[in-house]
């Protein structure tokens, strides 16, 4: 695995910046790109529904820096209480004291569920190298494309010497089977350690199902994923990010247009990770 010729001036993909892509150009480049003028920092717009799946990854997500013998001695809803201190109120995007008690409703019953039965949080995990961004490897070395991405969960199955991806969903709405998001994570873990994958997962916390998926193909893994790279690589290149719906724009970029053009519904609440400018749509 050759090194990126470097990595600041490298295209960085991952799920998240691909689904911005996939879903509108101009999306892309608003949320992934552009940069305040006045902050220098980029965008990000909250919700409740973000602001619920950051604090419920945060608890269960930190479970990996404890010893797999203490993990289930915390005190998860303890935790839970303090991860949801950094989204509360208008800067989680919540408009009223009402809306948030029913969202943080939401993720005590998540907790709960985990408590009740922890399943594998137990067990033994791998974690992929990080150092001061998320786990990465050069995916296309003629285009200097890095794939990156972090990974809820990855059990250590000692009876195959293998691993079992686990991705925790805080949503309703189940995952397509068209979501990049698994293939990416099987290259990842293909990249950066030995040990193969033999199972994925994904755990929906409010029903406290588990979804076990079948491990897609390696390398139609890889095609499907530097289509949509070469996509983003060559839009970046070309300087052209258009929305499919034209200069009215779309349901996915016209928020950020409104925070370009100092609109009064969106309203900035503060610095959030990254270095990102918060804004909430009121």
């Amino acid at each position: 695995m050759n090194p990126p010729k470097d990595k600041y001036s490298a295209v960085w993909v991952s799920h998240s910046s691909m689904g911005d892509f996939l879903k509108c150009p101009r999306l892309y480049y608003l949320h992934n790109m552009y940069k305040s003028p006045e902050t220098r920092n980029k965008m990000s717009i909250v919700s409740p529904h973000m602001s619920l799946g950051i604090a419920v990854h945060e608890v269960l997500e930190g479970l990996g820096d404890y010893k797999a013998e203490d993990r289930l001695k915390r005190d998860l809803l303890a935790d839970l209480e303090t991860a949801w201190s950094k989204v509360t109120g208008i800067r989680g995007g919540f408009k009223t004291p009402e809306e948030e008690a029913e969202f943080k409703a939401r993720g005590i019953a998540m907790i709960q569920n985990v408590i009740k039965d922890p399943k594998f949080l137990g067990n033994k995990i791998i974690k992929l190298k990080r150092e001061t961004m998320n786990p990465n490897y050069l995916i296309d070395e003629d285009q200097n494309i890095i794939l990156n991405g972090l990974i809820d969960w990855i059990e250590y199955l000692p009876e195959s010497d293998s691993l079992h991806i686990v991705d925790f969903k805080t949503g309703k709405r189940e995952e397509s089977d068209s979501s990049l998001q698994l293939p990416i994570y099987l290259l990842l873990c293909n990249a950066l350690q030995k040990r193969p994958v033999t199972k994925a997962s994904y755990w929906y916390l409010e029903s406290d199902k588990i979804v076990e998926k079948e491990l897609p193909d390696l390398k139609q893994s890889e095609k499907n994923v530097l289509e949509v790279a070469h996509k983003v690589a060559e839009a970046r290149a070309k300087n052209e990010f258009k929305c499919p719906n034209g200069e009215d724009g779309c349901f996915q970029c016209l928020p950020y247009e409104k925070i370009l053009r100092k609109d009064p519904s969106l309203k900035f609440v503060g610095i959030g990770g990254f270095n990102q400018d918060l804004y909430v749509q009121i």
